[in-house]
């Protein structure tokens, strides 16, 4: 039998590494589509998908997806690529075992409940609606989701200040949601909401964006793994506690009844001494 080495890191250290330039100098975003590629963009929109499972409906009645091509203009087959976005309801342009290449409403027959956009240096005025619409051109997302697909709400979140506002569709325009203190948006016609949640999220410890309804923040897969671990061993122990103090009581009634039958028996050999036959007395 022959042992293959494990696979050992291969580091390369470069030359004057304190004068090259750190990723805090270098671009992320592309200047023909802004938007920054970082592990934020990855993490906080899987966990958005994770927790974006309704109570009111079956697995196959929601859709979420992030960085999916969002195409809504077929004359122009113009789209946008929302950050994340969850579809309430059964979407009809795309068969159960087929992988979505992108998202097309005339297609799908669903527009979006919600969409979420992540801010980006580089995005913000196209998120807000305040790079100007050039004719010719797509138009910004805010005038996508607000004008063309009505999309009922918007969300916008910016990790570097964890900034929250949330938008309603009303009278075919966007109204600004009030915030509280606890920073959530509850969604009346789903009963579920989004809220900013402090907590470790696969090895990040940090304010996130996650679902929640009246039963509290919804769990990821592996929390309501773990969850359910908890409650098995928790079940378990106290089962065990439970055979353990029912023996327990046997053992004690058990003694109790030693004790009874010795002194029934001292009591008999007591008599004995004194002549008196307990077995002859007429009770």
């Amino acid at each position: 039998m022959t042992f293959t080495q494990p696979l050992r890191p291969q580091k390369k250290i470069w030359p004057n590494k304190a004068s090259l330039p750190t990723m805090y100098d270098l671009p992320s975003e592309d200047p023909e589509e802004p938007g920054l590629p970082d592990e934020f963009h990855d993490y906080q929109p899987a966990l958005l998908s994770e927790t974006f499972r309704l109570s009111g409906y079956a697995s196959e009645d929601t859709f979420s997806a992030a960085d999916l091509n969002l195409y809504y203009d077929p004359d122009n087959n113009w789209y946008k690529r929302p950050d994340w976005f969850g579809v309430v309801g059964n979407p009809e342009g795309c068969d159960s075992d087929v992988l979505r290449l992108s998202y097309v409403v005339w297609q799908e027959e669903l527009i979006p409940f919600v969409v979420v956009e992540l801010i980006s240096p580089g995005t913000e005025g196209e998120d807000f609606g305040r790079t100007e619409n050039r004719k010719g051109r797509p138009p910004t997302k805010w005038t996508v989701y607000e004008r063309i697909l009505q999309i009922p709400y918007y969300v916008i979140y910016n990790r570097y200040d964890n900034s929250l506002k949330a938008f309603r569709l009303k009278n075919g325009r966007y109204q600004p949601i009030e915030i509280g203190s606890e920073r959530t948006v509850w969604f009346p016609e789903i009963d579920a909401g989004l809220g900013t949640w402090q907590g470790k999220y696969k090895r990040f410890t940090r304010e996130w964006l996650r679902w929640y309804d009246e039963s509290g923040w919804i769990p990821t897969e592996k929390e309501a793994s773990d969850r359910q671990i908890l409650q098995e061993r928790l079940a378990k122990q106290r089962a065990e506690k439970e055979a353990r103090r029912a023996e327990q009581e046997a053992m004690n009634a058990r003694q109790e009844a030693d004790e009874v039958r010795a002194r029934n028996e001292r009591l008999q050999a007591e008599l004995k001494k004194l002549g008196i036959d307990i077995d002859e007395l007429d009770v």
